[in-house]
């Protein structure tokens, strides 16, 4: 990690000072922020489906898609505010200004579900919601990165808390999702919308006074330049030397100048050297000295390029077989906003004469089971497993992601077995043509598909923050933040179309699959095949990740 230069107000402090901020005492502002954040987020977009299907009269089929949309634009606009914040502002100033733009957007959504005439709402409340994915876009990449700069990773102490801080952060974005769950969704199915909202609104107004507390605590460090120059240089001064063999032709690697390259970037105070590998080599010719360079007296940074912005590039390129062998996951936990929301509308969720449990909460078990076995497996299973392979974390992020990559089969497995069994029950009670009727079936059959979404969650997503984040060179650990979330994004994306091809072929064949009738939609069907196409997605994830080689570091120079 970037070796975190301290900058004071009065920018009179000496990089060679010993930090004296960061640490757990500003994480620990950071993560509640977080906790505050993840509350008014899936406060909305857990329920979301419920208001377009129930308020603004969306089919289904159109509703999904929506929330498939609106989830991966706000994923995907992730990797533009990682841009801002390497490349211009740097992190903090990204959070601040994000943070403004997503309260106001929240303002909106809550004026736009309330206050609104009928008639302007619904183009008001998505005006308010894609304001809503600018705030996101800026906030999400940033937040997590700034919060893991606080720990320095050249002291021992501060790696092991660093592996520790992971865990507790998805930990505190738990805590968030589930008090949202549970308390806001209610609030918005049992109260009224524009009271759910405002709650949200309170939670996020919350959230940037939490993070302007602890500004005196946080080692700061200001925009790094693009990171998107490294990568286009290294692959023209690649391209122009084509023809260059290092043996027949070279005069040598160059290593970088200090002052200049990649290798000691603005705010570093101290330069790390990568090891040479083996895999990409076409890109090493963008490294080599030949006789055109030995004679420049200036260095061409088109033309060379040192060894460590050749292997950063490499670090980015060996990610993205990783990133995408992981979008089969999202598309899987996509299911939770949306068919398994609406799964469980169908379905008794009275507890006793007057409570009736909200099809959206039951969201609240994923997090739930987080919470519960997050502690569990930092505590005694890390320990534990550290004994055996002597890794810092137990078990490397790739073993990690490839357990909840497993568990992501078995939930589409045990879905569609429950689906299968719904729907024995409809047919049984001639509720086919009734898709509005309360099945006799109760909510909790659907508890093992949530249990099951909430360790693979643990495993997976967890697995995929701590890759993105240590994997990534140091000047884009922001862009790898933006893609771990870009994951997820693309993933709701390919799940409607994933659901348009499905409708095409089904309707082809005489009939349409996942239609607004729930009861005649085949969405048992469905889940099989997803759970086909997951199983098929491992094995291509083995491979990858069998071929993936680490960040190396030779030392400091």
């Amino acid at each position: 990690m970037v070796d975190n230069e301290v900058h004071r107000d009065s920018n009179n402090v000496s990089t060679q000072q010993k930090p004296t901020k960061g640490g757990w005492n500003a994480a620990i502002f950071i993560i509640f922020v977080e906790v505050a954040e993840r509350f008014a987020f899936f406060g909305m977009v857990g329920n979301l489906i419920t208001y377009l299907t129930n308020e603004l009269n969306q089919p289904i089929p159109t509703a999904v898609k929506n929330v498939n949309i609106w989830v991966g634009v706000s994923c995907l606009l992730s990797i533009f505010g990682a841009f801002i914040a390497d490349s211009f502002l740097g992190r903090f100033k990204t959070i601040l200004f994000s943070s403004i733009i997503y309260l106001l957007g929240m303002v909106l959504l809550t004026l736009s579900v309330s206050i609104i005439p009928v008639h302007n709402r619904k183009v008001m409340f998505f005006i308010a919601l894609y304001i809503l994915t600018v705030g996101e876009g800026g906030h999400k990449p940033c937040v997590q990165t700034f919060a893991a700069d606080q720990f320095d990773e050249d002291s021992e102490e501060d790696k092991k808390a660093k592996s520790s801080f992971y865990n507790w952060w998805y930990l505190g974005i738990m805590a968030g999702s589930t008090s949202a769950t549970l308390v806001a969704v209610y609030v918005e199915d049992n109260v009224g919308w524009g009271v759910g909202f405002g709650i949200l609104l309170a939670a996020l107004a919350v959230s940037l006074a939490i993070f302007l507390l602890g500004i005196k605590r946080y080692r700061k460090q200001g925009p790094l330049g693009s990171p998107l120059t490294t990568v286009v240089q290294v692959l023209v001064a690649a391209a122009r030397k084509w023809r260059v063999n290092e043996t027949r032709d070279g005069c040598g690697v160059y290593h970088g100048d200090d002052e200049k390259d990649g290798s000691n970037r603005a705010g570093q105070s101290k330069a790390r050297t990568m090891a040479r590998t083996n895999q990409l080599r076409y890109l090493d010719k963008a490294m080599i000295i030949d006789n055109i360079d030995a004679m420049r007296k200036i260095k061409d940074p088109w033309r060379l390029c040192s060894l460590n912005q050749v292997e950063e590039v490499k670090l980015v390129f060996r990610l993205i077989p990783i990133w995408l062998s992981c979008l089969m996951f999202s598309i899987v936990i996509s299911q939770l906003q949306t068919h398994f929301t609406k799964q469980g509308s169908t379905m008794m969720r009275s507890i006793g004469p007057h409570f009736k449990i909200p099809p959206a909460s039951l969201q609240a078990i994923v997090s739930l089971t987080i919470v519960i076995t997050i502690p569990i497996y930092d505590k005694i299973l890390v320990p534990w497993t550290r004994k055996f392979t002597g890794h810092p974390s137990g078990i490397t992020s790739l073993q990690r992601i490839g357990i909840g990559l497993s568990l992501s089969i078995l939930i589409m497995v045990v879905s569609a077995l429950v689906e299968a069994r719904r729907i024995s029950i409809v047919k049984h009670n001639n509720l086919m043509e009734n898709p509005k009727a309360i099945v006799p079936m109760k909510l909790w059959w659907l508890l093992p598909q949530y249990l099951l979404c909430g360790l693979a969650d643990m495993f997976a997503f967890v697995g995929q923050q701590e890759l993105f984040y240590d994997q990534m060179p140091e000047s884009m650990r922001s862009l790898g933040a933006a893609l771990y979330l870009s994951v997820f994004g693309v993933g709701c994306f390919l799940s409607s179309a994933v659901i348009f091809v499905v409708q095409g072929i089904s309707s082809s064949c005489g009939e349409e699959w996942l239609g607004d009738n729930l009861n005649r939609a085949h969405l048992d069907d469905f889940y099989w095949v997803l759970a086909g196409l997951s199983a098929l997605n491992l094995c291509v994830y083995v491979l990858v990740a069998k071929c993936f080689v680490y960040k190396k570091v030779e030392g400091d120079v």
